[in-house]
């Protein structure tokens, strides 16, 4: 019997090891052609690995491009809208799950049909608005046609957390006489942390990786996001393949760190007790 678990958790981790090695090798080949000069990265039989490393790619992002600025562009706009988006949506999370009132579920429903919403049909009429606004061609106009994708996202994914909470704290809370606002502030809130961080992470990787309201909305490179600024390095027909991966490494990197701060707050379990 023994023989067989060992042998069953081989078979696993090998697995894993397999399915790890498919999922990190694009990320192994994008870090390898950035190092790579334009005629290696042409030949026609591929090398795993340079044969002489070269940081033009990478010299030609920071000092020919924009993308340093497109990165803080891309930062500004994501931080402000998923913060915005989170604090929004927590509240009507809340509201849907826990309230009950006429109308929630007509209401819970128009979220997820909005979320569902293409956004090839909105693009047209949004960016009509921030032009009569007058926040076309700004990260500002951004700010104001991202939130219609992430607030549907994000309330929709809190609704079913909050669900997931036992009605039997907030019961316990109010007894001892808490009233709604302290229950949600003190109790609802801290033990949705792992739901609303994950959350968070989620809409701002659909700000950072939008792509089609930001072609719309902005021009100027001085504004433009990293989607932006990655899609100006195809030319034609011509692929500049160095700074592309370069670029692409380099434009990963700050949601592979938010997901490495914050993944100690997505765990489950956190209520577990909480009743007793």
């Amino acid at each position: 019997m023994e023989k067989n678990n060992v042998s069953k958790q081989i078979l696993v981790y090998v697995t894993l090891a397999i399915l790890l090695i498919f999922a990190l090798f694009p990320l192994y080949w994008m870090l390898n052609t950035s190092f790579k000069s334009q005629g290696e990265i042409y030949n026609m039989v591929p090398s795993f690995w340079p044969k002489h490393f070269e940081w033009s790619a990478y010299v030609k992002l920071i000092t020919e491009k924009h993308f340093l600025v497109n990165i803080k562009n891309s930062l500004v706009v994501s931080l402000i809208v998923s913060l915005v988006s989170i604090m929004i949506s927590v509240l009507a999370a809340y509201a849907i799950s826990k309230l009950r009132f006429p109308g929630r579920s007509i209401i819970s429903k128009g979220i997820l049909y909005a979320y569902l919403m293409p956004r090839a049909v909105l693009f047209i009429p949004l960016y009509m608005l921030v032009s009569a606004i007058g926040l076309n061609d700004s990260i500002f106009g951004l700010m104001v046609i991202y939130p219609t994708i992430t607030i549907p996202y994000a309330t929709w994914m809190l609704i079913s957390y909050f669900k997931s909470i036992p009605v039997e704290i907030e019961e316990a809370a109010m007894i001892d006489g808490c009233t709604r606002l302290r229950t949600m502030v003190s109790i609802i809130f801290p033990l949705s942390a792992p739901g609303i961080a994950a959350t968070f992470i989620f809409a701002f990787t659909l700000c950072w990786s939008e792509y089609l309201y930001a072609l719309v909305v902005v021009t100027k490179g001085a504004d433009k996001t990293i989607t932006l600024g990655l899609a100006d390095m195809i030319v034609g027909d011509v692929f500049a393949w160095g700074p592309l991966m370069g670029g692409s490494i380099i434009a990963s990197i700050p949601v592979i760190i938010m997901y490495l701060f914050t993944s100690k707050y997505m765990v489950s379990g956190m209520t577990v007790g909480g009743v007793k």
